[in-house]
């Protein structure tokens, strides 16, 4: 991904140009900055949490077009980012706001895009680029200022690699190792891989009474027990699961020694650490109230989403019975979670090693909210077998 950070005056006519990889194109108006991007184009389903949206690491090198008519109305904020700046590779909407109305706003949606150096567009059919993802699968894209012609932007866009097998989670995750300390007083201490963690997340474990040592994607096993976890928490991220290697490696050797928890990406490589597998969807599901059966008590959560991945149930093992299976190493996992539109995996809940995961997100700002009980969940978890072993 390339983007030149020239700034655009506020409100121009600067024309822009966003092409699909089958030759898709639409035409529209500069907002942020100028340049040319390349990435995969997916839509986003929420009326609200643009700014979550934006700053959200699992969207590194994506086109994100929100499907909401009418996208800036409240500016955004510090207190609302969920990483250091802006991740998207471009952004697309239908008509930006021309200023926000918020007091808790401190940029508007076109400034921020400029400072951040994102390229975006409006004016454009929304609607029609949203049926043709939805109907055809998510796709490569460009969008930009300067390559106006259809016919040659496509030709890069062909030239640009796509999701599968895209390893981004060592672009986001951090550098050096930190730690958040606990709200009210520290009750456990929990080691956080970084894929792309978001912000929220963080704030949720520390809310728990978690002190949170953070650490990169590359770190080791040796480096988690370095810090005497009770527990282990595996981030969302971009990309493509099965590339996390290390991740994956790492989860696996502390699967039963350490209780874990896995949110997004976390989700997925627990999925391949017990010996399973994850295919990319057509689409993926990116926004929010997506409905979720959990099937411990045949509840209904309505839940926000950002990914394109999910972990293939029937590669677990052996299937047990309806939502169960036996794995080579860690015993029995059942598919604690189904999405009730399209039936792929939303959640695993291993039966004879301390983990879980879920595949959409219970931080996720500003909702729904059915979710936030995991945080607790994963916390009596914790504290239950430290408890067994102490």
């Amino acid at each position: 991904m390339t983007a030149v950070s020239n700034p655009l005056p506020s409100r121009t006519s600067v024309p822009a140009l966003l092409v699909l990889e089958d030759g898709s194109s639409f035409r529209g108006r500069a907002i942020g900055a100028a340049g040319t991007v390349f990435g995969e184009a997916v839509f986003n389903t929420g009326m609200a949490g643009y700014q979550e949206v934006l700053t959200d690491p699992s969207y590194r090198r994506q086109i994100v077009a929100m499907t909401a008519p009418h996208v800036g109305n409240y500016g955004l904020n510090d207190a609302d980012m969920e990483s250091d700046a802006i991740q998207v590779a471009g952004f697309v909407v239908r008509e930006a706001a021309r200023r926000p109305s918020n007091w808790r706003s401190q940029r508007d949606l076109r400034t921020a895009l400029t400072e951040d150096g994102v390229v975006g567009i409006e004016g454009i059919d929304t609607r029609r680029l949203t049926r043709l993802l939805r109907d055809e699968g998510a796709m490569r894209a460009g969008l930009s200022t300067e390559v106006l012609d259809v016919d040659a932007l496509q030709a890069q866009v062909l030239d640009a690699p796509g999701m599968a097998g895209a390893e981004l989670a060592s672009e986001v995750t951090t550098r050096e190792p930190y730690v958040l300390d606990p709200v009210g007083g520290r009750r456990l201490r929990v080691v956080a891989l970084d894929f792309g963690m978001k912000r929220s997340i963080g704030r949720f474990l520390a809310e728990q009474g978690a002190e949170v040592h953070v650490l990169p994607a590359s770190a080791t096993p040796d480096e988690v027990r370095e810090r005497r976890p009770d527990g282990l928490f595996l981030s969302n991220g971009p990309g493509d699961p099965a590339t996390v290697t290390q991740g994956i490696a790492t989860t696996a050797e502390l699967l039963g020694e350490v209780p874990t928890f896995g949110i997004c990406l976390g989700s997925q490589l627990l999925g391949h650490a017990l010996g399973g597998e994850t295919y990319k969807l057509d689409f993926g599901h990116h926004g929010v109230n997506q409905p979720v059966l959990r099937r411990a008590d045949g509840a209904v959560e309505i839940t926000s989403h950002n990914h394109g991945f999910a972990v293939r149930a029937s590669a677990l093992g052996e299937q047990t019975d309806a939502h169960t299976y036996t794995t080579r190493e860690h015993g029995r996992v059942e598919v604690s979670h189904v999405n009730l539109n399209d039936d792929v995996v939303e959640g695993l809940t291993a039966r004879d090693v301390p983990a879980f995961s879920v595949q959409y997100h219970p931080e996720a700002a500003p909702g729904p909210t059915d979710a936030r009980y995991l945080f607790e969940r994963f916390t009596r978890l914790v504290l239950e077998v430290r408890g067994a072993t102490a």
